[in-house]
């Protein structure tokens, strides 16, 4: 009797704990796509890849500040991903080729991280979490700052949108409106810096500046304004974390990539479409 009613219990647990780590999983995702859908338009039309990569792959090296200094992960990422986006920032502004430093710059960063981490044996920690992300292992206070965190560059963004149009369209046009480019651009950089440390979590520093390219890359040939391009990024990128997921439990496949493979089949999709309808 005893042992069927403990059987009885964790046939009637297993479901709900399944539908636990999920339901974080989806929300997680979601989350995110809030935040990389309108900042990936920017990246996009700034033609700013690199930029997102460089600020990304130094996320490894905000890991391993975090390690030694025992912040937070979330801490030391942001410390470490808003010092790379500044310094790719100030030397854009002087002039620098831009194409190599930031190649430079991206792959340095990263391999001084990997490098920094393996100075702490003492922290048994799996990198491949970091590289690509464990979306399925989000707690409640991972979901609260990825969503803390989609929340501050949405109103970044929002506050700025108009400006951030003016100076991505035209810089002269932003001067003679009173605006300055160079604050703009700062409020991009401040932005990435904040999806680069609540992203890691889910994608993984390797993967960071595909959600933000390839959603926004998916929208742009449907959309027929700059919002409704954003709009479209969000839908494609929570599209893609919800099926990368469903992917990943039904072939067992890790869920960072999984998510980047949904979103490169929804371009796929989204670009034959736009085709036919152009044709």
């Amino acid at each position: 009797m005893t042992m069927t009613m403990t059987m009885t219990t964790i046939t009637t647990d297993i479901p709900i704990m399944l539908d636990d780590f999920l339901v974080r999983a989806g929300l997680a995702g979601v989350g995110l796509s809030l935040a990389t859908g309108p900042l990936g338009a920017f990246v996009v039309w700034r033609r700013m890849a690199y930029f997102g990569d460089a600020t990304a792959h130094a996320a490894v090296l905000g890991v391993a500040l975090a390690l030694a200094t025992d912040l937070p992960i979330a801490a030391g990422t942001l410390v470490v991903a808003l010092a790379m986006a500044v310094t790719v920032a100030w030397l854009a502004a002087r002039g620098w080729a831009m194409d190599t430093t930031l190649g430079v710059l991206a792959h340095s960063a990263l391999a001084f991280g990997l490098v920094a981490v393996s100075f702490f044996p003492e922290v048994r920690t799996d990198l491949s979490a970091y590289l690509f992300g464990d979306i399925l292992a989000v707690t409640t206070a991972d979901l609260g700052l990825i969503w803390g965190g989609a929340a501050v560059v949405v109103a970044l963004l929002v506050w700025r949108w108009q400006a951030l149009l003016t100076s991505t369209l035209n810089e002269d046009l932003a001067h003679s409106a009173g605006l300055n480019p160079d604050r703009e651009r700062l409020i991009l950089t401040l932005a990435l810096a904040v999806v680069v440390a609540v992203a890691l979590k889910v994608v993984g520093a390797l993967l960071i500046a595909a959600m933000l390219i390839i959603p926004a890359a998916a929208a742009r040939g449907l959309a027929r304004s700059p919002e409704g391009m954003a709009l479209g990024a969000v839908a494609a990128g929570a599209a893609a974390a919800l099926a990368g997921l469903q992917l990943s439990m039904w072939q067992d496949t890790p869920a960072g990539p999984s998510i980047i493979v949904a979103a490169a089949l929804i371009f796929a999709v989204a670009a034959a479409f736009g085709r036919m309808r152009s044709g």
